[in-house]
This record gives C-alpha cells, sequence and structure tokens, in this order.
C-alpha cells in the first residue's frame, strides 16, 4: 500500500510502477477512494494499493478513513508491506505519520519524493542516515522502486523503531498491552495507545464483556491524567519533537547559508492571495477559460461536424432507397453518435484550462480565495475543490466532497455540487447563445452569457448551503486547513492523461446511453407514421402552399408522433415559462444524459440528429421557429430561461445514482432532484415574464 501526507506523490509513484494513468495535480485532496493495480516490470505477482492522502490515522474526514481503515487491516485485506512516500521537502512534518505506522508492525519501505527540490535549495537528504535512524529500507523514489519492494517483501521485517516518548506512557503501553495477551488479544503498540485515551467503539464493546481489562484502562489512564499527561497532546507534541530531530540530522546543505529571501511562491502568493486583487485574477481566468471555450472550439467543431456529414452522405446508399431505413441510419445512428462527437473539442478546452491550473498549485489558492464567501454559508475553502471538480462532471465532485471534515458538511457540498455547470451543458448554452444572444447583442455579450451560465451554479449555491445549514442540517462553520503546495509548471504528462481519459468516459458515454437515446428520440418522432395520400391537398386544406408541403408534412409527423403527444401534454405546465411543446419534450429527453439536447433539438426541428451546437441550419431553424399564432419561439428571455433551467435542474440520472452511493440513501438524491428542479422551474419562469415586462 502507498501511504503519505496529501500531495506527496504517491499517485505518481502509483502509475508509475503499475502503468496506471490516474489522475495527478498539484493540490492536496485529488484522491478520494482506493486504487488498485499490479506492479509491473517484476517476476512476482505483487499488487498496489494507492489510498488517500491523510496526515495521522487519527482521521478527520471520509477519505483519510478510507485510508486508515486499509492501513490498519479493518478493510479485511491484510497489508504485507507499506511504501511511505516522504516529502524530502517537508521531512519534520511528514515523519509524524511514520511514526504512528511504524508501530503497527507491518514492514515499511520508504520512498523518498521531491528530492530535485531539496538540489535546487542546496540541501540533500543522507539516505543512509535516514535508514538508520527509522529502521527501515530507503529509496529515491526516482530510481528503482519496484526492485526495493520485491526485496522488502522477501525480507519482511517491520521497523523495531522505538519513539523517545514520555516513559510513564510508555511502561502503561507495555502492561496493557500485556494484559490484552493473556486475554488472546495481539493488539500493536499503536492500538494500544489509541484504546488508551482515544477507544474505537468496537473496543469498547470488548470493553464490555472484560470489566477488569476496563478497569486496568481506566486506572492507566488516571495515573497518567494525575501526572499532567493527556493524549493525545503528549503524544503528538513528543511525535514532533522526534520528527524534528531526525530532519536535523539526515538533512545536509552543501553550501554556506544564504540570507532568506523571498521564494518565487511567496511573491507571487502576495498577489494571487490578496483579497482584491487575488478575487480579481480569479474571475479574470475564468472569464478567459470560458470565453476560450466558445471561441477557440469552433474550427474543431466544423471539422467533425463535415466528416459525420461526409459519412452519413456514403451510408446513404446502404438504404437501398428505403427512406425509413435511410432515416434511421443517417438521422439516427451516425447522426445521434456525431451530433454528441462534435461537442468533444469544447470539452477538451474546458479540462486543458482546468488540468493546467491544477498543475500549477493555483486551484489551492483559488480555494483559499473562496473560503471567505464559502464560510458565510457555513463551509469551508475544501468545499471549493469538489465544486470546481463539478464544472467537468458532477460525479467526480460528489465524491470529491470525502475531503470535507465531518459528515453534514460533506452531506451539504453533494448537494449542491450539482449546481456548478458540468460540460454536458455547454453544448445547450452554446447553441443558444450562438442563436439567439450573438445575433441580437454581439460576441461580447455572447461570451459574458456563457460565463454568467458557469457564474451562477455558484451563486445559487450559497444561499443554499446557508439554508441547508441553518434549517436542515444545522452545521456550524468548521476551521480551515489545505496545504498550499509551491507553485510548479504544469506536467504534460499529467496534462495529457487528463484529457485522454476524459476524451475515453464522454465517448464511452456517446457510445452507450446518448447513443441509445438518439435512436430513442428518433424512433418516438417517425412513429406512428404521417402518410397523406397527396402531400400537396392535406397541405392546402390546412392552409398550406404547394411550396410548403413537405415542411408542413414533416411538421405534422412530428406533432402526431409518440414525441409531439408527450410533449404537447406535458407543454402546459411550462407555458409559463415561454416553452413549447418542442422545447418541453427536450427538455425531458435529457434526463438520461444532456449531452442529447442538441441532438434532440436537430429532430424536433426537422433537421436530423447530425446537428451540434455550432450548427447555422439548427440556429436558423430555432430563430424562425414561432408559435401557431406567429410569435417567436426563442427570444432573448426565452433563450436565456432555458439556459437558467438547464444550469440549475438536477437532470441527469448518473448523478442521482452517485449521490445515493455516497449517502446511502434515496432520501437525499429526492431532494436534490427536488429543490433543483423547483429552482430551475421558478427562475425559468421569473425570467420569460419579466422579459415580457421590459418587452425582451
Amino acid at each position: 500500500m502507498l501511504v503519505g501526507n496529501p500531495n506527496a506523490g504517491k499517485t505518481t509513484l502509483f502509475n508509475r510502477l503499475t502503468g496506471a494513468s490516474q489522475k495527478v495535480a498539484n493540490y492536496p485532496g485529488v484522491t478520494v477512494e482506493s486504487v488498485v493495480g499490479t506492479l509491473r516490470g517484476t517476476d512476482s505477482s505483487v499488487t498496489v494499493v494507492d489510498v488517500p492522502g491523510l496526515y495521522s490515522l487519527k482521521t478527520s474526514s471520509e477519505d483519510e478513513r478510507v485510508a486508515a481503515d486499509v492501513a490498519l487491516g479493518k478493510d479485511g485485506e491484510p497489508v504485507d508491506l507499506v511504501v511511505y512516500v516522504l516529502d524530502a521537502t517537508n521531512l519534520a512534518r511528514n515523519l509524524f505519520l511514520f511514526s504512528q505506522l511504524a508501530e503497527t508492525e507491518v514492514p515499511i519501505l520508504v520512498a523518498l519524493t521531491m528530492t530535485d527540490r531539496m538540489g535546487s535549495a542546496g540541501q540533500r537528504v543522507q539516505l543512509d542516515a535516514l535508514q538508520a535512524a527509522l529502521d527501515a529500507p530507503v529509496v529515491d523514489a526516482a530510481g528503482d522502486v519496484a526492485g526495493a519492494i520485491e526485496r522488502t517483501l522477501a525480507a519482511a521485517k517491520p521497523p523495531s523503531l522505538r519513539l523517545p516518548l514520555t516513559p510513564e506512557v510508555e511502561r502503561e503501553v507495555d502492561a496493557l498491552r500485556e494484559l490484552m495477551a493473556r486475554r488472546g488479544v495481539d493488539s500493536t503498540r499503536a492500538e494500544i495507545r489509541q484504546d488508551l485515551f482515544n477507544p474505537a467503539e468496537e473496543f469498547q464493546a470488548f470493553l464490555h464483556d472484560f470489566p477488569e481489562v476496563r478497569e486496568s484502562f481506566e486506572a492507566a489512564r488516571d495515573r497518567l491524567e494525575r501526572l499532567g499527561m493527556r493524549r493525545p497532546s503528549v503524544d503528538v507534541a513528543q511525535r514532533y519533537r522526534w520528527a524534528d530531530e531526525i530532519a536535523a540530522q539526515v538533512i545536509a546543505t552543501d553550501a554556506a547559508p544564504k540570507v532568506r529571501r523571498r521564494t518565487g511562491t511567496e511573491r507571487l502568493d502576495a498577489f494571487l492571495t490578496h483579497r482584491v486583487y487575488g478575487l480579481l485574477t480569479f474571475v479574470g481566468v475564468m472569464y478567459l477559460v470560458f470565453q476560450s471555450i466558445y471561441t477557440f472550439a469552433a474550427p474543431l467543431m466544423d471539422a467533425i461536424e463535415s466528416a459525420f456529414g461526409w459519412l452519413g452522405d456514403q451510408a446513404r446508399p446502404l438504404s437501398g432507397g428505403n427512406p425509413m431505413v435511410e432515416s434511421f441510419i443517417v438521422d439516427g445512428l451516425i447522426g445521434g453518435v456525431g451530433g454528441v462527437i462534435v461537442f468533444l473539442p469544447q470539452i477538451l478546452i474546458l479540462f486543458l484550462f482546468i488540468s493546467l491550473l491544477e498543475g500549477s498549485g493555483y486551484l489551492a489558492r483559488a480555494a483559499f480565495l473562496m473560503d471567505r464567501l464559502l464560510g458565510w454559508a457555513g463551509l469551508n475553502g475544501r468545499a471549493f475543490i469538489p465544486l470546481l471538480s463539478s464544472y467537468a462532471c458532477a460525479i467526480p465532485g460528489i465524491m470529491a466532497a470525502r475531503v470535507m471534515p465531518d459528515p453534514k458538511s460533506r452531506l451539504a457540498t453533494i448537494l449542491v455540487a450539482p449546481l456548478m455547470s458540468c460540460s454536458a451543458r455547454l453544448p445547450v448554452y452554446v447553441v443558444l447563445i450562438g442563436a439567439i444572444i450573438e445575433p441580437q447583442f454581439g460576441a461580447f455579450w455572447a461570451g459574458f452569457t456563457l460565463f454568467a451560465m458557469h457564474f451562477l451554479g455558484l451563486v445559487v449555491a450559497i444561499p443554499v448551503v446557508w439554508l441547508l445549514n441553518r434549517k436542515v442540517l444545522k452545521q456550524r462553520r468548521l476551521p480551515f486547513v489545505l496545504e498550499l503546495p509551491p507553485y510548479q509548471w504544469p506536467r504534460a504528462r499529467d496534462v495529457g492523461l487528463a484529457l485522454l481519459n476524459r476524451a475515453k468516459v464522454f465517448l464511452k458515454t456517446a457510445g452507450t446511453i446518448i447513443l441509445a437515446m438518439s435512436i430513442v428520440i428518433w424512433a418516438a418522432g417517425s412513429f406512428p407514421r404521417f402518410t397523406p395520400a397527396d402531400p400537396v391537398a392535406a397541405a392546402a386544406q390546412a392552409g398550406v402552399d404547394a411550396d410548403g408541403a413537405e415542411a408542413w408534412v414533416q411538421q405534422e409527423q412530428l406533432s402526431r408522433s409518440y414525441l409531439g403527444q408527450f410533449g404537447h401534454t406535458l407543454a402546459p405546465a411550462f407555458a409559463p415559462a415561454g416553452f413549447d411543446w418542442r422545447i418541453t419534450t427536450a427538455i425531458f429527453a435529457a434526463f438520461p444524459a444532456r449531452e442529447v439536447v442538441v441532438p434532440s433539438l436537430g429532430i424536433l426541428f426537422r433537421l436530423g440528429g447530425d446537428v451540434d451546437d455550432g450548427s447555422d441550419d439548427l440556429r436558423a431553424a430555432m430563430r424562425d421557429a414561432t408559435w401557431p399564432d406567429g410569435r417567436r419561439l426563442f427570444t432573448p428571455s426565452v433563450a436565456i430561461g432555458l439556459m437558467v433551467f438547464f444550469a440549475l435542474c438536477a437532470q441527469c440520472m448518473a448523478t442521482l445514482a452517485a449521490v445515493k452511493r455516497e449517502t446511502n440513501s434515496w432520501k437525499w438524491p429526492a431532494i436534490m432532484f427536488g429543490y433543483m428542479t423547483g429552482l430551475a422551474y421558478v427562475f425559468a419562469v421569473a425570467i420569460h415574464q419579466i422579459g415580457k415586462l421590459f418587452g425582451v
């Protein structure tokens, strides 16, 4: 098992040892659950487990509990070897956790990371001296760690480390350990220390059955407290004293000490964490990200759209001249997939920026800046990491809420994480901005609208969290503690892996649920068939001339289909928001996955499913769409109301399933779906009615 403090380099080492491609970033809290791989490059079969970072075996959050349970063997799987990933630049602090692990009597191999940063500062860690002090093998993480793992497993020797802690505490621990052994319970020194002052629930149950053992523990605790020794305070202080002594012994300085000057990280932080300049920079960075998404993706999307148009043309002869088969192949299959893959450039640009911000260390500063705003609502800055993750996809954001330090703040973070505007909503924004906002108001307001839609979720989340904490969860604000890593250039490999993984997840989704839903929508809009014997005569009876007969037949086909009937049934409920049956149908068709909204609109506006958010035909069809009385359907207030509806609604089956898994109850997904859908509806109606009032 790989164990270490957050951001010490565990996941980077895990990827190198196993050939995996787990996410790596320069801020604490990236890994939130155990990840398993197989050690490569050796003859033996060794399973490697990467767990979330932790500072102590006494845990304060869900992700730390995951790591501690594995380290202590509480998950049922014994650990044969702990590879302790030790950050050389924070040696004393990292050795605190090592001192706890050394008492679990599991063999430990120390893998030293960040040694290059030590060298640039004119310092180095003397590996032989560190190995002797810890009584455990030590290897530079840049070297042959796999070979060292095999050698250490073969020796299977736990450290015989006895920390120079208070003698009175050590005598009591030894006596109680012997007492437990006589009762047939083999306990480690670490477990006895834990049970002496902070007994776990299972140990309290054990004491209930053995009153004489309980009396011995109580007597030992009383004797120590009379001496003024209250664990954990004495234990913590003396472990750090030991760690400081070890660090002083093993760190060598290669040059004469220089006058202390501010580092580059400190100079940058003086500006980027400033309460005024830092916030302005943060807003500017976020605006640049979303403006770039709208601007830079267009050429790539045009190329993908052209490629799928060519593919559809090549596939038409396969239908054998049958219009239904041709429509199924071109509009249902090729159009369904192509209408989703065309969004890939936008999503990858978003992830590129997020990966660069993560890798540089800036996101930890953003969390610091957001602490005051989130603190007003009852959360702290740690919640910013899950919330920002939700901008890519709500599911990893919900899982990342495990970094929150207590169950209530974790639940509050989970319940508002889906308010952040995930990448699946992006195509909806782009098509509506391109069709309605940009033609009327210009490129500046188009970019601003895209930024505002992504910022809206965060703005709404603050009062929602405040209400949850004050009225439902009754949670007090917790202190904010987060390590600020030094700035560094993002690693190209880490950024590339992040983009590759996101593309694979997106394309896998496109190949399954989105394709299936596109076919379902195509079928629902194609049956029952409306085939008048004389289309021109039928159109004439409806008051449509011969030139518009074909378009009228297509519209009637859609209106009378199962899809149209469904939309007509639900349309009255959404009429106050200015939505007709077509918009209403697209909203409900998107529940399995929001990515199908644009292909659904393409089918609903008689263009087929092979359209994307940059399609000129779709934008023109939306601008020209009218109500039966001739009024424009997509006014600015309707377009903005629809974007806001999608920004706030909980329209994603996978997200609801993730909330159920994390909370172990359907109660909270139901509450989340109810309040988010209600908010979305109220905002959409209010925007449309206010727009009508002011003639927009």
